[in-house]
């Protein structure tokens, strides 16, 4: 591969490089007499030609296309494949779609540096232009094969939708008498991202088509981690510490052996195992299990609203040195004629997916199978084949739909319960489902964190300096070590918004990482869900401290951003901004995370009696860059909006001395239905950009723009801390 000077990728391969290395091109086109092996069902039929990487040709005119990311719930399951073909010009009525092996070298995200991981707003962006290119080449092949068997110039033909069509003659090949009858060139043709499609050539694309796992979801029919059965299947359950990092010092189980059913009990390093022939006889042993657990896990002084207290106190130290994100300028010699500060903060939050973490697995003497609800697999099978002492290659995991991921299940604890229940009882598959109390009480938290913040104006009010401290833990240095020390510290995900775009002339960024003994993880957003919060509610402080309106001094601190002004200016029109309200209040935000400039402005209502804010209307406008399919857009927006209020009002995880005290939905609040407020999603697209992220978008600008908004109904009261609780909110009315 060598780049051009306009930037376009070239690609010459040899038929042979083009089967064998199709993954790194991200190209494979099977047909038959290609001269690869074939499926022993493929062979049977006489249809099928050699599977590769990403495309199979049948001879009936079906077009197998591979996904090779976690479908939960985002539509990636349908717009991956509509990507490569539209590229193709395939039926879209023709293709069938298959979930892609655990091959990271053919099938990982280029995003995440070659892995297979569905996170981060990051998988149409990490493999659009991958996929396209694959079906932009696989089209050329077709149309060289088929100006052989037509005996005409390849530039007479053309392409509609599984057919090559010579204009001239009147004469067509389907895509099946191609693959019938074709060979795959010695040599194939160059692609380069100019001989993609224009967007007004687009068939798929830029339309709303019907997601593919709607009518299995809706039918009953669609097969998650938690719905998986193999036959002789036995079931587990682990016990695990209240205080995380704990260990089984001693274990009883005389009394949970004897109860019907069970089959094994399981000795782990991080709890004890019970498997039995079902799942009711698993748990029910389980609460017979006496165990004596260490005392020592660094945990065990943790409780998460001293920890915050902490990290508030770190943050505002002007001693206190971080880790540069962001340094423009020098914001901490620059004079300022007046300062404004101020410390935000959240609470650890919950994934509270709907389906609980699950995963069934085998272990025999060729290796691991794993079937489960992953969105990591690479990291699954690295870490199944530490624990059981086997190659990663011996590894094979099986993506099943998500009920939910959310960053939840990009964590490997509950599949290597599994794995380490099966490898007790070989040749046995082995199914875990954590109940709702293991998830709630034994997650991968997104963490507290603190951030303090200084602001500089000069004489006329504007915004001369910013000084900005994030204190956290960090993510990375236990998911991804190495990337943690090549990045000398700096956590991504934990800091990921501090990067910001508004037009000041001297910022300072900092991330100083906190350790406290409690393990943190991805949680939908991550950085940007409480980056955000910061940065726009100071902003809102900064208008009101000077006399600004709220729009105004974003428009004025963001006027070298015509995409972002444009979300602002849409959103703004949507909410009727400068309309006054009768006993609500409209608060704004902005985001410009995961390559997406989003504004958002929410109608609030408040009790003062109670102290409950109800969000009474939210208005989006969204600029992505270009909306591959609308509807999944506005889908993606609505979900992440409601679950940005919930994360704003009501979701909390307290530790105290190392144990999590909420343990269900009884105590663990989230959105209800009935709380859910109308939302009108704008969808403003910006011709020949990169497609930015969208599953994480919504969530970022929704809170900060609740707390806006109650400053305004309030006369300027603020509220700097996730969640805004009843009593919060009655503090922040009588502070």
């Amino acid at each position: 591969m060598r780049q051009l000077p306009n930037g376009a990728e070239t690609v010459r391969l040899s038929r042979r490089s083009f089967l064998v290395k199709a993954g790194g091109l991200g190209i494979a086109v099977a047909l038959v007499g290609s001269g690869g092996p074939e499926p022993a069902s493929a062979a049977a039929a006489g249809t099928l030609g050699p599977i590769n990487a990403w495309i199979t040709l049948a001879a009936d005119g079906t077009v197998t296309i591979v996904n090779p990311a976690a479908e939960m719930g985002q539509g990636v399951q349908t717009l991956l494949p509509l990507l490569l073909a539209e590229e193709l010009d395939a039926d879209w009525a023709r293709v069938r779609i298959v979930q892609a092996p655990s091959d990271k070298d053919r099938y990982g995200n280029p995003a995440f540096g070659g892995i297979l991981l569905t996170g981060g707003s990051q998988t149409t962006r990490g493999y659009q232009r991958k996929l396209r290119l694959a079906g932009a080449q696989a089209r050329k092949v077709l149309l060289q094969i088929a100006a052989t068997s037509l005996k005409v110039p390849v530039g007479e033909l053309t392409t509609s939708p599984g057919v090559v069509v010579h204009a001239a003659s009147g004469r067509r090949l389907t895509y099946g008498e191609i693959a019938q009858s074709g060979t795959v060139p010695e040599l194939l043709p160059i692609v380069e991202v100019t001989d993609l499609k224009p967007a007004s050539a687009w068939r798929y694309l830029g339309r709303n088509v019907p997601r593919l796992d709607v009518p299995a979801k809706t039918n009953g029919s669609a097969v998650y981690g938690i719905d998986f059965h193999l036959p002789d299947m036995l079931h587990g359950v682990v016990l695990r510490p209240a205080v995380q990092g704990e260990t089984p010092m001693t274990v009883d189980d005389a009394a949970a052996r004897a109860m019907p059913g069970v089959v094994e009990i399981v000795k782990l390093p991080y709890g004890v195992g019970v498997i039995a022939r079902n799942r009711w006889a698993a748990a029910k042993a389980r609460e017979a299990l006496k165990v004596v657990w260490s005392k020592t896990a660094a945990a065990r002084t943790y409780s998460s609203d001293a920890i915050l207290a902490e990290y508030a106190a770190i943050a505002g130290d002007p001693a206190t040195k971080g880790l540069d994100v962001l340094r423009r300028g020098d914001a901490a010699k620059t004079p300022a004629a007046r300062t404004i500060e101020a410390v935000y903060a959240s609470d650890h939050i919950h994934h509270a997916t709907m389906e609980p973490p699950a995963a069934t697995a085998r272990v025999t003497g060729d290796g691991i199978e794993v079937w489960g609800s992953v969105q990591a697999p690479t990291a699954l099978q690295f870490a199944a084949a530490h624990v059981a002492g086997v190659d990663p290659d011996k590894v094979v995991v099986h993506t099943m739909l998500l009920g939910g991921g959310l960053g939840r299940k990009s964590e490997v604890d509950f599949p290597l319960d599994a794995v380490l229940l099966a490898k007790a009882v070989p040749g046995k598959p082995v199914k875990v489902v954590w109940s709702r109390e293991d998830d709630v009480q034994h997650g991968k938290y997104r963490p507290v964190e603190a951030q303090a913040i200084r602001v500089g104006l000069d004489a006329g009010g504007r915004v001369v300096s910013w000084q900005h401290r994030l204190v956290c833990e960090s993510i990375l240095a236990r998911y991804f070590p190495r990337q943690f020390e090549e990045m000398k510290g700096v956590d991504d995900p934990i800091v990921d918004g501090l990067n910001f775009n508004y037009g000041i002339p001297n910022v300072t960024t900092e991330y100083r990482r906190e350790p406290r003994g409690v393990d943190v993880g991805f949680w939908r957003s991550v950085g940007p869900g409480y980056v955000k919060f910061a940065i726009e509610g100071m902003v809102d402080e900064v208008a009101a401290a000077t006399g600004q309106d709220p729009l105004a001094i974003r428009l004025a601190l963001l006027q070298a951003e015509p995409r972002a002004t444009a979300v602002l200016k849409r959103v703004a029109a949507m909410a009727e901004w400068q309309r006054p309200r009768q006993g609500t209040a409209l608060g704004l935000a902005y985001s410009d995370a995961f390559g997406t400039h989003c504004a958002q402005v929410v109608e609030i209502a408040l009790n003062r009696q109670t102290g409950e804010i109800a969000v009474k209307q939210v208005w989006c406008a969204v600029d992505p860059g270009v909306a591959f399919q609308p509807d999944t857009i506005v889908a993606q927006m609505e979900g992440g909006i409601l679950q940005g209020i919930g994360q704003a009002l009501f979701e909390k995880i307290t530790f105290v001395n190392g144990a999590v005290q909420e343990t269900n939905f009884d105590t663990y609040r989230v959105i209800r239905a009935s709380e859910a407020p109308p939302i009108a999603v704008a969808i403003v697209t910006t011709p020949g950009q990169e497609p930015g992220g969208i599953g994480e978008v919504g969530v970022p600008p929704v809170g900060p723009a609740i707390a806006n908004a109650f400053a305004r109904l309030t006369g300027g009261k603020r509220l700097r801390r996730y969640p805004f609780l009843p009593e919060r909110v009655k503090q922040a009315l009588t502070a």
